[in-house]
């Protein structure tokens, strides 16, 4: 491959993907998830239909055929186009990858808001790596308020569609963490230096 910026920006997006690969196959072997979980007649009907399509698929393309589709988790029926954005800057490699998405009701309710405020920028890259710290944000708001009705990934999703608004550009993901922390520690909530939210 030449070593040119084309070359270079291939080798990058290459290793993003691969990376995003070991992610989905990761969070597929996870057992310990902070949601609660569908109901495994529910996922494997779900995932029969994704066999159906052809992927790689666009968010669009997903809401476009099954965005209708509801599935039943412990909490409640959600619908796919409530948890994946409907863009075309979205796209999912496989229906594993969609499965992933859907398993966190709550965290892929609030990444499909930041998803689409995001596309309302100009020449802004929401690379997967701050992706995936906004979603970690998420998940470990959900960790803390688990009990709660998720105000925190609430209030978080709302600062972020805000800034976005306001800035014309995606906060950082340190940025958000903060807010998170600050969040948290203002609704009583414990958050340790060593920890994801601890800045």
């Amino acid at each position: 491959m030449a070593d040119d910026k084309r070359g270079r920006d291939k080798q990058a997006q290459d290793a993003e993907r691969r990376q995003q690969e070991r992610e989905v196959a990761t969070e597929l072997e996870r057992g310990d998830e902070r949601e609660p979980p569908f109901v495994a007649e529910e996922l494997a009907d779900f995932e029969a239909e994704l066999e159906e399509l052809t992927f790689p698929a666009t968010g669009t393309e997903l809401v476009t055929a099954i965005g209708d589709r509801e599935i039943e988790s412990v909490e409640g029926s959600y619908s796919i186009e409530e948890l994946v954005p409907e863009t075309d800057e979205e796209t999912f490699d496989s229906p594993a990858a969609v499965g992933v998405q859907v398993q966190r009701p709550t965290v892929a309710a609030a990444m499909k808001r930041v998803v689409e405020a995001s596309t309302t920028l100009r020449n802004t890259d929401f690379s997967w790596s701050q992706r995936r710290a906004y979603e970690k944000t998420f998940q470990e708001l959900k960790a803390i308020d688990a009990d709660d009705d998720d105000e925190g990934i609430q209030a978080i999703s709302d600062w972020i569609v805000e800034r976005i608004g306001d800035n014309e550009r995606l906060p950082t993901s340190r940025a958000v963490r903060r807010e998170a922390a600050k969040f948290c520690r203002a609704n009583g909530y414990q958050v340790r230096n060593d920890e994801w939210l601890g800045i």
